[in-house]
């Protein structure tokens, strides 16, 4: 038997916040204490320091924005109206203070984490991304959980495979599209703009800034 699903348009922000070197940080930490730590059911502190990475995070975005859902290594939230949202440079401080806080979490746990080996000093190599987009979206109530569709949310999930680090090196930065950007008023000093274009889609044009 279907149940009915509870739907509603929505147009607003749409915000990722990605840790860099996630995947290949835990691979080699899964890998190294494999005979170890797994062998009699403890748990890595990788594994935690991740959480906390992950909880800081929402601790600094939500609010002003609403958690949609953690997504391994990202964290994906949106806005249903450009008023709940920082505008101008104050969305900049917004993101550049959230990344302040990842480096902060990430350097008091490496003082008190006990295990120097090589896979788990790769955790210095972690970095943060952030991309924002603005558009239309469905919000869809399913099992007591908030799930967002559409084709502008999917074009933000595309975004965090883009060409940002050729423009400015390795390092956390934000990409904010110019939808977004135009949408709230976000300043254009500091930031390289690029061109990103994927399947289905017409060619998406974005800013990138530097947040190191």
């Amino acid at each position: 038997m279907l149940h009915p699903i509870r739907t509603g348009s929505a147009s607003g922000p749409l915000l990722l916040a990605d840790i860099s070197g996630y995947t290949g940080f835990l691979q080699a930490v899964s890998e190294t204490h494999r005979d170890d730590a797994f062998a009699d059911g403890r748990v890595p502190d990788a594994y935690g320091l991740v959480a906390s990475l992950l909880d800081g995070i929402v601790g600094r975005i939500v609010p002003p924005f609403t958690l949609s859902k953690l997504e391994g290594d990202a964290v994906f939230a949106f806005a249903r109206d450009d008023a709940d949202v920082p505008r101008g440079a104050a969305l900049l401080d917004c993101l550049t203070a959230c990344y302040a806080a990842f480096r902060e979490r990430l350097g008091g746990a490496r003082q008190i984490w006990t295990c120097r080996c090589s896979a788990c000093a790769r955790v210095e190599s972690l970095e943060l991304k952030f991309v924002l987009h603005a558009g239309s979206y469905v919000v869809q109530t399913v099992a007591g959980s908030t799930e967002l569709i559409g084709s502008e949310v999917v074009l933000a999930h595309r975004l965090l495979k883009n060409h940002a680090t050729e423009l400015i090196g390795h390092g956390a930065y934000a990409l904010i599209t110019e939808a977004a950007a135009a949408r709230l008023s976000v300043p254009a000093g500091g930031a390289r703009a690029l061109t990103e274009t994927y399947e289905h889609y017409p060619p998406t044009a974005a800013r990138v800034y530097s947040l190191r």
